[in-house]
């Protein structure tokens, strides 16, 4: 694979001044028009030492506009990296739309190194290099335009290069005895770097090889390379932007009644036909997993206080345990409006310390936040070991209020149930107690909480126009819900279906699941949880 990286390229420097000054010109016009794209652009780096990554990164900086750039390096994983998933600090660095992130040492050095120093086997190897990819593939299904350079030294041409930055005073302090170690593993480094690009280089995310021992051959490569793709993804965006408008302008005009060109005219008419049954046999309204809910459970005042107080001895136990063995917890709460997710929450945190734990509201999404890929905003809230994030509302609102709604495409809350799995997959890998509560009432039960809401002035504010149209897609939200705890209830994962028209056995049943997972992730972690709570 590196063979024809490898074959001595260069360029003179009367070639080199030929070309940039337009090239230059060309790249700096291409920033200023991709700051009002809708795509952010990801340049990853890697390749052996001394083959150029940093000089490379330096060079883009001086050529464009460093305010919509930025730049990411990473070592060994600090404190505060090492107490979340090793995913946290790569989607923390993620520049938004409009903007180029460039990466150095990235999401790749593990697996590599990993490899190269055997310290896992081609099975892990592999298993981590898939789990790059489903990210990749994420990012670019979000738009995203990735470009992956691998910048190549052959064995001889590495030690020359490490020998003449060794012998220049300003950048011998780059040349480290870890670096002269690598060489002296070349062999290995390479076979491990080879099978990488092979499992990771994609028409959405490809992987671009250059020489590197000729600085100029190097730059020009790497600056040809990022000019045409940008050309080629800002003009296949624009086009699909128009292609988006085109097809929402028919469907409006269709909608008004107005005259429409042909094709939509032909949508018009199918799409009368399916109303009238002419297409297609639709299968009636079926029952949903929430119908199969026994809505009537209760408890009583004294049975409930009870186990409220126990609960929460038993939690605040647990929860000083998890922060002493450092064992998070994430706990998600999805429901009807008026379903009880603030009263479940806030007999959840009675127990905890306040310095512990932090609430996460999730409301429509800010500027910051629609400039991310959507689960952006909920990895940056993730806790460090030991303490505890609660969601009221979450990443769920993608296959749900924004698939009701239509806020997003079919294609993206389709693609978004195995993106959520591939996220929580790597929270309960991290060891994190990971609890996911749909709170269910009835529909008369919710009218009934409307009105005592409607006519409580202190409460009245928690009722919006919203919350009434919401009422009239009850059947478009009860499915969504059924597919949303078909495709995403998994073993590391699983939803708590709260039977929530009694207030009493919700929070009981909240409380109680909390604990029992939580103690459970303890154990799991090899804690003797009797002894332990006996200190």
């Amino acid at each position: 694979m590196f063979r024809t990286a490898e074959l001595g390229r260069k360029i003179s420097r009367k070639e080199f001044d030929a070309v940039t000054p337009a090239l230059r010109t060309e790249l700096i016009t291409l920033q200023q028009t991709l700051r009002y794209a809708d795509f952010p652009v990801i340049l990853v780096f890697a390749g052996v030492d001394g083959a150029g990554k940093g000089e490379s990164i330096n060079l883009l900086s001086e050529w464009l506009d460093p305010r919509w750039m930025s730049t990411s390096a990473y070592g060994d994983p600090s404190d505060e990296e090492r107490e979340r998933p090793s995913a946290w600090r790569y989607w923390r660095d993620l520049p938004p739309r409009g903007c180029i992130g460039m990466f150095m040492g990235s999401w790749y050095s593990a697996p590599v190194m990993d490899r190269a120093w055997e310290r896992i086997s081609l099975a892990e190897m592999d298993e981590q290099l898939a789990r790059i990819a489903h990210f990749e593939k994420m990012l670019a299904d979000d738009g995203a335009l990735i470009l992956k350079f691998w910048m190549h030294l052959g064995r001889d041409a590495q030690r020359r290069r490490l020998r003449k930055l060794e012998k220049k005073p300003h950048e011998a302090w780059r040349v480290t005895k870890r670096d002269w170690k690598h060489w002296e593993m070349y062999d290995n480094f390479i076979a491990a770097a080879e099978r990488t690009i092979r499992m990771t280089s994609d028409g959405h995310a490809p992987w671009t090889i250059i020489e590197g021992e000729d600085v100029r051959y190097r730059s020009l490569t790497l600056l040809m390379t990022l000019r045409d793709a940008l050309v080629r993804h800002l003009e296949a965006r624009d086009l699909r932007r128009k292609l988006l408008d085109t097809v929402k302008k028919d469907e409006s005009a269709a909608r008004a009644g107005r005259s429409v060109p042909a094709a939509a005219k032909t949508r018009k008419r199918a799409g009368a036909q399916a109303d009238a049954g002419l297409l297609s046999v639709s299968l009636p309204q079926q029952p949903t997993i929430l119908d199969a809910l026994d809505m009537s459970l209760d408890l009583e005042p004294a049975e409930y206080a009870e186990r409220i107080r126990a609960g929460r001895s038993r939690l605040a136990g647990l929860s000083r345990l998890a922060r002493a063995y450092g064992v998070s917890s994430v706990l998600v709460f999805e429901g009807w409006d008026a379903g009880g997710k603030g009263g479940a929450i806030r007999r959840v945190v009675s127990a905890l310390d306040a310095r512990e734990y932090k609430v996460i509201p999730t409301a429509a999404p800010t500027d910051e936040e629609k400039a991310r890929h959507y689960l952006w905003r909920f990895w940056r809230h993730i806790s460090r070991a030991g303490r505890v994030t609660i969601y009221d509302r979450s990443w769920y609102g993608r296959v749900l209020v924004e698939r009701v709604e239509g806020f997003a495409r079919t294609d993206e809350w389709m693609r978004a149930y195995a993106e959520i799995n591939a996220f929580e997959e790597q929270l309960s890998e991290f060891g994190t107690v990971l609890c996911k509560y749909w709170l269910h009432i009835t529909p008369e039960e919710q009218m009934a909480r409307f009105t005592a809401r409607q006519n409580t002035p202190w409460k009245a504010w928690k009722l919006t126009d919203e919350d009434w149209r919401n009422r009239e897609k009850w059947d478009q939200y009860q499915d969504a819900v059924n597919d949303m705890i078909e495709r995403t209830s998994t073993r590391n994962a699983p939803w708590t279906l709260v039977e929530a028209n009694s207030k009493r056995y919700a929070r009981v049943k909240v409380l109680e699941t909390y604990t029992d997972q939580l103690a459970k992730g303890l154990k799991a972690r090899g804690i003797n949880l009797k002894k332990a709570l006996a200190i």
